[in-house]
């Protein structure tokens, strides 16, 4: 409750703006605190409520792609990024920005101006994080580079930090499933998947095909679904912008041979990490077959960002199987 009355009480004052010798009041709100304690949900209900027409909720893998994209049409400018914020601001007034993270040096660059240029271009921003600001870039080699941002936000953000002590993701009874966590042995995942997919003479199978300018091998498409290995996704040099369309053109997508990823290099464990944030946020239905457990998959301490993917793990319908050779037991 007191977040919610937080964001209420600054949207009022941010659309009075300035008044006599009042101070201006601040330029956003950033919400912060572990993983699962409603940070999302806190911020779907002001956006709901908030009576503004010019109103925007974004993730930060599509809205950053889509930054990107704009970037990529826009040549012969001095601050090209200047004019993406402005042509944001012509059609947003408030943007919701859920998942705020860096981890990468072309985000740290490109998210640090880009705050800076949305501000000043008048947009109330509202954010949420599993970091408090100071924590938001914690790679040493490119933070200087985002913190004249991290300063921005201290100095110019109401922040919140929204920790109730429980994820309630773990409440999966009755709670939100958005997929299936199922675990069959290596040789015999081939097989459940064609059942669980009901592949037939329709199917089409081994094929490949060009997202963003490369080769994606698809193991089979079938009606609205896809599947896909592990290996393909992960293990090959794959953008967020590829994941991006996966969801865009399935409903459904099964991925196999999923590994623990413990022994894996951190672009690999980065990519999964990232393929689960965006198709947890975009409704599609997921579909992991791994022989480990979830719990199995990746240590806490392997990657600074792991807890929000186990806890997002968490929410899919656990399945154990002992399909071997067309029969399940």
């Amino acid at each position: 409750m007191a977040a919610i009355k937080l964001l209420g009480d600054w949207l009022e004052g941010w659309l009075r703006g300035r008044w006599g010798w009042l101070r201006a009041p601040k330029v956003g709100v950033y919400l912060w605190g572990s993983v699962g304690r409603g940070k999302s949900f806190v911020m779907d209900a002001f956006f709901a409520a908030a009576p503004l027409e010019a109103k925007r909720r974004v993730h930060f893998h599509a809205f950053v792609q889509e930054v990107l994209e704009e970037l990529s049409h826009i040549s012969g400018q001095p601050d090209p990024l200047a004019l993406v914020a402005s042509r944001i601001a012509a059609d947003t007034r408030l943007l919701c920005f859920d998942e705020f993270h860096v981890h990468d040096l072309g985000d740290a660059m490109l998210l640090g101006r880009l705050v800076n240029h949305l501000v000043d271009q008048g947009v109330g921003l509202i954010a949420t994080s599993n970091y408090e600001p100071r924590a938001l870039c914690p790679n040493p080699l490119y933070r200087d580079r985002f913190k004249p941002a991290i300063e921005l936000i201290e100095r110019s953000f109401e922040i919140f930090n929204l920790d109730g002590g429980e994820d309630y993701r773990q409440r999966v009874a009755g709670g939100y499933v958005w997929g299936e966590y199922v675990q069959v042995v290596a040789d015999a995942q081939a097989g459940w998947v064609a059942q669980r997919m009901e592949l037939d003479g329709s199917t089409e199978r081994d094929m490949s095909i060009e997202v963003n300018q490369r080769t994606l091998w698809v193991r089979a498409r079938h009606r609205d679904a896809a599947w896909l290995d592990f290996d393909e996704l992960c293990r090959s040099a794959r953008s967020s912008a590829d994941f991006l369309w996966l969801n865009r053109t399935f409903e459904r997508l099964v991925i196999t041979g999923v590994p623990t990823l413990d022994g894996e290099g951190i672009d690999v464990q980065q990519r999964f990490l990232n393929l689960i944030d965006i198709f947890y946020d975009s409704g599609v239905e997921l579909i992991l077959v791994a022989e480990a457990s979830p719990e199995e998959l990746l240590t806490a301490g392997a990657h600074v960002d792991f807890c929000r993917t186990h806890s997002r793990l968490q929410q899919l319908m656990r399945i154990s199987t002992e399909y071997t050779h067309g029969e399940q037991r």
